[in-house]
């Protein structure tokens, strides 16, 4: 089965709106849906934000829905301004910006234990845009952070569950895809204020989309 892992209610509702629900339950503390979604037969887990949410939805997806193939949808930061709010991105590949062994491993940041290079690959399909990710539990403005991000791990979305879904599908061997949609862009104000502004138009790419997602 096809499994939807989502950070928030909000950007589950094109999902919980077109889906013919079979079965709706709470599950250490997650929400579960399953159903029929244009034709598919489908899950989606309700995770909560963050990375640990995001790892607990993605072993719920698969232990309790038998999920072959988990996808992560939702709204998250642009790097660089040729990138556009409200558009939607495929992701090739996810780093944890901080998780770092470097002291210990000398290895690159965001590098795991069991891994040899930073970046986990995803399985990307769809005529979208390419972009890397990088994962980490902060909402912020740092100039630290934007550094890191940019001249070190070279990413061009940040947010905040991707990677950890990538970790537990690598583990797990199954698919994981994910898509992207800009909320924000740094060096663009406040994220925060661009966040909550632009939340209605994220939502209408992601419902105009969903189906294209499901199908293809």
């Amino acid at each position: 089965m096809t499994v939807f892992v989502i950070a928030m209610k909000n950007e589950a509702e094109p999902i919980l709106r077109n889906i013919n629900i079979q079965r709706d339950i709470t599950f250490c503390g997650k929400r579960i849906v399953t159903g029929k979604l244009y034709g598919k037969s489908v899950g989606a887990v309700i995770c909560g934000i963050g990375k640990v949410n995001a790892a607990c939805g993605a072993q719920i997806a698969i232990d309790e829905l038998g999920a072959t193939h988990i996808i992560n949808i939702g709204v998250a930061g642009g790097l660089y301004k040729h990138l556009k709010v409200g558009e939607i991105y495929g992701i090739s590949h996810a780093v944890q910006y901080d998780f770092d062994l470097t002291q210990l491993n000398e290895t690159e940041i965001g590098t795991l234990d069991e891994c040899k290079e930073n970046y986990l690959p995803l399985s990307v399909y769809g005529n979208y845009p390419v972009k890397k990710v990088a994962t980490g539990d902060r909402f912020n403005d740092s100039k630290e952070d934007y550094k890191l991000l940019t001249e070190v791990l070279h990413a061009d979305i940040r947010e905040m569950e991707c990677a950890a879904i990538a970790q537990v599908c690598m583990h797990a061997k199954i698919k994981c895809s994910a898509f992207k949609i800009i909320s924000d862009i740094t060096g663009n104000g406040s994220s925060t204020e661009q966040y909550l502004n632009n939340l209605s138009l994220c939502f209408q790419t992601l419902e105009r989309e969903l189906k294209n997602i499901i199908e293809l």
